[in-house]
């Protein structure tokens, strides 16, 4: 069993009967980025879930590192997607970084002064530290998405899983998400990513998983992402995707 690599084996996921995600089986190694890619429907936010066990699969394994998910438990941190988050709770920017610390505190024992300034250094990072006292429901689309970020970042977790952390955000905030994401791989920390935008695939990832209910393809990006296997995850649609991704490729390096 391989020490330094993610395994999913033999996973497969129905919901009703109905597969979400069929037979999976593939390998990510410790210290990258990886994109789940796929068109919509394809089981991308189902694998994700299954792995860390919020869904429970019909067949299969997932083994991190050689431990299971149970044994990963405080070593794994979870994204979700903004839509998903009761945005009118009455809770601080500061209180939700903070919640990033209930595995190692639990939800009785108070914070220390050691602990409040841990999650003043996260929204430093993230660039939060002046609305720390702001409600969540007064904050935009990309700042609400730095701060799950930040606490996903106050657990010092080993594996991070995020579900379309760049829908609905500006630039400015997919930019140092990216550049997190990227610093945490330079740490030995394997980082999956939900992402739909095939334009920065190149730039913010190191590997790949292309998903259609079925692997396409999992491997570095300079192996499985190329135009054949876009048709496969993809269908018809994949063509015109590819099409479209060369076009902004060739305008990119027209302009340098």
């Amino acid at each position: 069993m391989k020490m330094d690599h993610i395994e999913v084996t033999d996973l497969t996921v129905t919901y009703d009967r109905k597969p979400v995600v069929w037979d999976l089986h593939f390998e990510i190694p410790k210290g990258v980025v990886a994109a789940i890619i796929g068109p919509n429907g394809a089981g991308k936010s189902t694998l994700i879930k299954a792995m860390i066990g919020l869904v429970p699969p019909n067949t299969g394994k997932v083994r991190f590192f050689g431990k299971t998910t149970d044994q990963m438990l405080g070593k794994i941190a979870y994204v979700g997607q903004r839509a998903s988050i009761d945005w009118d709770f009455p809770i601080t920017a500061f209180e939700v970084v903070l919640m990033g610390l209930y595995g190692r505190l639990g939800w009785f024992k108070r914070p220390n002064k050691e602990h409040k300034q841990q999650v003043r250094n996260v929204l430093e990072k993230i660039g939060m530290s002046q609305l720390a006292d702001r409600q969540i429901s007064d904050l935009s689309g990309g700042q609400q998405q730095r701060l799950f970020i930040g606490r996903a970042l106050l657990q010092d977790a080993d594996v991070y899983f995020l579900d379309e952390p760049f829908a609905g955000i500006d630039i400015t905030t997919e930019k140092l998400i990216v550049d997190i994401l990227k610093e945490l791989a330079a740490k030995g920390k394997t980082i999956f990513v939900v992402h739909h935008d095939l334009n920065t695939v190149e730039s913010y990832f190191d590997w790949a998983i292309l998903l259609n209910m079925r692997l396409v393809a999992a491997g570095p990006l300079k192996e499985i992402y190329n135009s054949e296997n876009l048709m496969k995850a993809f269908g018809q649609k994949g063509g015109l995707l590819e099409e479209a991704f060369l076009y902004a490729k060739g305008k990119q390096e027209g302009t340098k």
